[in-house]
């Protein structure tokens, strides 16, 4: 028995020293900083573009608006930096400057500022109740400064760098910390320039001197991001899509690049395997169509799939996410923005319920030195700082995750433990259904997160195999789960045969509707193929996850006629015509107004009319707006009646679809819509799509 325990404690001791003598591994490449990390691990956080540029209603301000017009009825910052909160985002990085010039804190340095707006007297500091709002939820800030400025007269010339400078310092010691400043590539074009009105161009390689200009904010923020196409820390993804790539590294060829490159998107956006400094992607999205509020897009905020889409595709492909929130002119984050991030957030909640992986069963084909400190349940312990590697000069590996019974699974989520570089270049997972392996995705790339979205898999054992890597993989975490459906409302459209569709946002919902005006139930009739409808209708409808019963809210759609048998007839753009009936908003007939004039669309049947609907173009760019109209009927084709006239108002602020009732029904079967003024005097007007009210 003493000789067995002396055997044990040897053999203890030998494997003691066996795991002390495992040398860790070396870095590969750039690797980040301690800053670079708490950044990258924050993960998703907003944007808030805000600005005179939300009075104006412009995307980019000429710079010679005056300051009197920003006059926001109920700022709160306090509400921007909840709904953030409450969105999971870790910070908000505000547009304090646009290219326009204006300055949502009082500066020194010039008078185009909010201390010369009627806005608290012009005693307000937008900047500053920021900074206190997210002081007060816990999430942190971030400046954005236009290095464009069209409003000052000497941008272009030297004496704007020590301006722009000055206005930098004020934001970077005036409000706290500080944890991103955020440096636009647009630099450069006509602009206002002090009443110059002209155009001036920079050299956007040298004219900032941007090292000088960086290392004046690492003295005064030395923990800040400094952000811009080639970072220094970190980078612009190259779209305002929000999406990373397949293959993104965070490595750059930093010394290349300078800020409003021509080539960037193409060239160096998705980052380079053998990248120089570690400089990550940030995306960079709107939660609608455009940066600053208009309300023409009130109704064109991102759907709950177009959301998903965008957080699988960054932060999902290593990248962060940085989602826009165009504050109003009340000073608001509306409604409607604040209710697709709920939607977000719940399914976001819902998809990653439950690591099915977490201390589950692993075993790897090899362990570093078969050191328990780099064993394959690092993978799964949800600890950080951990991970499974392999020798050195052993790019490939694979870890074998073991649920012990069949379990289904639609989503893989897997980190590199980037503090010593990214290195992973190719990669597979396999799972185990029924006794047999087979291959279910192949991709690039990892970084620090990868989340692969899969077809539903029931399966026993997963591997993730490393095929080719730039030195020893080293794998810090790996988690799986099994994501509900997303449940969000149908996508309701008719087409030219009065066809109805319902367009479920994923495969796998049930569909109930009504078309009686009822409210529907699971009990209502149940959506399987087009609906026809011809007559006018209400129809309301909701979508239910069978499985979990999590039921979307109800939608309500109102139809009148369908456009069946409606035609048109125009003395020209023959071949352009339907597309003003066919019911698809997204599709435009362009015409001048001697064409619109000339023009007749037939009924095909005679129907007493109550009102008439005109859709403009629905483009992101607005243009061919009807401002003025006359609309006519008759029911011959030939003897027209003027049934109304007047004019859409604020249809250019608001273009969507307009409603008119007559004074008087009438009985028509031809009609037309002429315009007596087109937006910006156009000499062509265009029209999405014209609709009857006959109910």
């Amino acid at each position: 028995m003493v000789h067995f325990k002396y055997f044990t404690v040897v053999v203890l001791i030998v494997l003691l020293q066996s795991c002390a003598s495992v040398a860790p591994p070396k870095a590969v490449g750039p690797v980040p900083t301690a800053p670079q990390l708490e950044w990258q691990e924050m993960e998703f956080y907003g944007f808030i573009h805000f600005s005179i540029n939300t009075f104006t209603d412009v995307e980019w301000g000429y710079g010679d608006k005056s300051p009197e017009l920003f006059n926001p009825s109920e700022l709160d910052p306090r509400q921007w930096a909840r709904i953030a909160k409450e969105a999971g985002m870790k910070g908000l990085i505000l547009t304090n400057k646009h290219h326009d010039g204006f300055t949502l804190w009082p500066s020194k340095y010039t008078e185009y500022s909010v201390k010369n707006s009627p806005w608290k007297d012009g005693k307000g500091d937008v900047v500053k109740e920021l900074a206190e709002a997210c002081r007060e939820y816990g999430i942190k800030m971030g400046i954005y400064l236009s290095p464009w400025d069209r409003n000052h007269a000497d941008y272009g010339k030297p004496e704007y760098i020590d301006y722009f400078r000055n206005q930098l310092t004020e934001l970077l010691t005036n409000y706290g910390d500080i944890f991103e400043v955020w440096f636009d590539g647009a630099n450069g074009g006509d602009g206002y320039y002090g009443g110059a009105n002209e155009v001036r161009t920079v050299d956007k390689e040298n004219y900032y001197d941007w090292d000088t200009t960086n290392q004046l904010i690492r003295k005064l923020q030395p923990n800040a991001i400094i952000w811009s196409d080639n970072g220094p820390d970190a980078r612009w993804v190259g779209n305002e899509h929000g999406y990373a790539y397949e293959t993104t590294w965070s490595p750059l060829v930093r010394d290349s690049i300078y800020g409003g490159m021509p080539n960037y998107s193409t060239k160096y956006a998705m980052g380079q395997e053998n990248g120089t400094h570690w400089v990550p992607a940030e995306a960079d999205v709107s939660i609608r169509p455009n940066w600053y509020y208009h309300k023409s897009e009130d109704d064109k905020v991102k759907t709950l799939k177009e959301l998903l889409d965008i957080y699988y595709r960054s932060i999902g492909q290593n990248s962060t996410l940085l989602l826009n929130l165009p504050v109003d002119r009340r000073g608001l984050v509306h409604e409607n923005d604040e209710k697709q991030l709920k939607k977000l957030t719940a399914q976001l909640k819902q998809d990653f319920a439950q690591n099915l992986a977490f201390q589950a069963k692993t075993t790897a084909d090899t362990h570093r030195g078969n050191s328990k400190k780099y064993h394959s349940d690092n993978t799964v312990d949800s600890n950080k700082n951990t991970y499974w590697t392999t020798d050195d000069g052993t790019t490939k590996g694979s870890v074998t995750i073991d649920f012990g019974k069949p379990t289904p699974f639609n989503r893989f989520l897997v980190q590199e433990y980037i503090a010593l570089g990214q290195r992973v270049k190719k990669f597979s997972l396999e799972a185990e259904v029924d006794g047999t392996w087979k291959t279910i995705d192949q991709q690039t790339t990892i970084g620090y997160k990868r989340i692969l979205r899969l077809a539903d898999v029931e399966a026993t054992k997963i591997r993730l195999t490393i095929a080719d890597s730039k030195a020893a993989p080293l794998i810090s975490n790996i988690a799986v789960y099994n994501a509900p459906l997303i449940v969000d409302t149908p996508k309701i459209s008719r087409d030219k045969q009065g066809k109805v569709t319902l367009e479920v946002p994923e495969k796998g919902l049930a569909v109930y509707y009504t078309t009686n005006g009822e409210e529907p139930s699971t009990a209502s009739s149940l959506y399987s193929s087009p609906i026809q409808i011809d007559q006018p209708t209400t129809l309301k409808t909701f979508t239910v996850d069978p499985e979990t019963k999590r039921q979307s809210e109800v939608l309500t759609e109102t139809f009148d006629l369908s456009k069946l048998l409606w035609k048109v007839s125009s003395a020209t753009n023959e071949a352009l015509t339907e597309q003003a009936i066919d019911d698809n908003p997204f599709t435009n007939w362009s015409a001048s107004k001697e064409t619109l004039n000339t023009s007749k669309i037939d009924l095909g049947e005679t129907v007493t009319l109550k009102g008439f609907t005109y859709t403009p173009t629905q483009g992101r760019w607005i243009s061919g707006v009807i401002t003025h109209y006359s609309f006519y009927g008759c029911t011959d084709g030939e003897q027209w009646t003027k049934l109304s006239e007047g004019e859409f108002s604020n249809i250019i602020a608001n273009p969507i679809q307009q409603k008119v009732m007559l004074d008087a029904p009438s009985a028509v079967r031809y009609i037309k819509l002429v315009p007596t003024t087109i937006m910006n005097n156009a000499d062509k007007a265009i029209i999405a799509e014209i609709g009857v009210i006959t109910k």
